[in-house]
Parts: structure tokens; C-alpha cells; sequence
């Protein structure tokens, strides 16, 4: 595989995920598509490791690759393919790879939305950073971006990302699931700030993120179904912040 299907391979997964981009991503300003994209899809494998099913020991190994990989790109040196775009951008890159180590924690069940939300500030702040180097403009808030990794989570994981409590209460019978997830969902939407800032390619998805899971607190899921509605928010987003 070439360098140029690699790096592919990776964009595409996050589009897979994300069909509302292909509407919302023509308010990202056009010189910023290319990296925001490769940014997201280093993000999306941040996530993956946060949500691993089964033995974590792989995942952990990968986490530890990255965090000497983003030191690399501190040195304008990149092994990774997501790399060739991002790696000549300055951006607090070494601040990034200091933060990974609070995902494997992140695992666990919280106690709590609050201690949810504390287990992931330094990851969030690291990567609020990083963007606001990337694209410009002020960091996103560490609250709202700690918010959006969690309903990643919830999406993944499932009964898996919720609290004890929550998790305790939904035991038993599917339908007790989804309302047990579907009640962490209101949670997360409560909790995440409306206007979370940052700049214009974080609040465009972070908008497409919170539809989502406003969607889920609700019980229902069809992302990219309404791209009318999608197109409304990702302007709002990228207008309004």
C-alpha cells in the first residue's frame, strides 16, 4: 500500500463514521479540509484505544507507540501516514503525547458524570490545544471536548461507558439497557456546553457529535438522514460557535 493509500485507508474510516461530514464540511474553510480530516482521524484512533473490547494489553502498546510518535512530530519526523499532513504543522504535539496515558484509566466505570468528565480534562486540554494550533482562533472548552469523547464511548461501548449506578439500574432485560443508555446520553448532553468553542472545524463536528447523541438520549439514531437539519447546524456552528 502507498503512502497516499494509507493515509487514505484512515480518513475514509472516519468518514465511514461520520456520512454528515460530506454535508457539514463545506463550512470548514477549504485550506483547513485536508488536515482537519487527518486530525479527526487521529482522534478517532484515540478513541479506539479508549474503547477496546477484550484484552487491552494491544491497545495499550499502541498507545505507547503514539505517544513517541506525536514527540516526533514535535521534530518535523512522522512515521504514521495521518503524519505526512500533520507532522509540518507547529502544534503542541509533545503536550498530546503526555496525555494518552489518562485513556487506559478511562476505562474503568466512573463513579460519576463529574469524575467521568476529571478522568479525561488532560487529554481534552491537550487536544483543545493542538487544534488551536492547527486551525486558529481560541481552544475549545476541555469540558465539551471531554463531553464529546464520552458520548464516542457511549456509542462504542454501550452498557460498558456507563456509571455503576446507571449500569446497575439497566441490568437485566434489553429494554432496561437502552433506557439506562439513553439516560447517560441526557447526562453527557447536560453536561456538555451548548457553545463549546474552539476552532471552526472542532465546533462543526462537535455540533454533528451532539445532534447524535441528543438522538440517542431520545431513542433514536440516523446519522446523516436530515441533511437539511445538518446543514442548518454545521453553519450555525461554524458561524455562531
Amino acid at each position: 500500500m502507498s503512502g497516499s493509500e494509507a493515509l487514505d485507508s484512515f480518513v475514509d474510516k472516519w468518514r465511514a463514521r461520520w456520512p454528515e461530514w460530506q454535508v457539514a464540511g463545506v463550512f470548514v474553510a477549504e485550506e483547513q479540509r485536508r488536515p482537519a480530516l487527518a486530525w479527526f482521524a487521529v482522534l478517532q484512533e484515540f478513541d479506539a484505544i479508549l474503547n477496546i473490547d477484550g484484552d487491552p494489553l494491544p491497545a495499550d502498546a499502541k498507545l505507547g507507540w503514539w505517544a513517541t510518535e506525536l514527540r516526533d512530530w514535535a521534530r518535523h519526523r512522522s512515521r504514521h501516514p495521518l503524519g505526512r499532513v500533520l507532522e509540518p504543522l507547529d502544534a503542541p504535539w509533545e503536550r498530546l503525547a503526555d496525555a494518552p496515558p489518562d485513556l487506559p484509566a478511562a476505562r474503568a466505570r466512573p463513579h460519576s458524570l463529574e469524575t467521568a468528565l476529571a478522568g479525561l480534562a488532560g487529554y481534552a486540554r491537550a487536544a483543545a490545544e493542538v487544534e488551536a494550533a492547527l486551525f486558529g482562533g481560541p481552544a475549545a472548552s476541555e469540558r465539551a471536548l471531554a463531553a464529546q469523547v464520552l458520548a464516542a464511548r457511549l456509542a462504542e461501548a454501550g452498557m460498558a461507558a456507563l456509571p455503576e449506578t446507571l449500569a446497575s439500574a439497566g441490568a437485566g432485560t434489553a429494554a432496561g439497557h437502552e433506557q439506562a443508555q439513553r439516560d447517560w446520553a441526557r447526562q453527557l448532553l447536560e453536561a456538555w456546553p451548548r457553545r463549546g468553542g474552539g476552532p471552526v472545524p472542532r465546533r462543526v463536528w462537535a455540533a454533528l457529535a451532539r445532534e447524535r447523541l441528543r438522538q440517542q438520549a431520545v431513542g433514536r439514531l440516523a446519522p446523516g438522514r436530515t441533511p437539511w437539519r445538518t446543514l442548518w447546524q454545521a453553519w450555525r456552528a461554524a458561524a455562531l460557535g
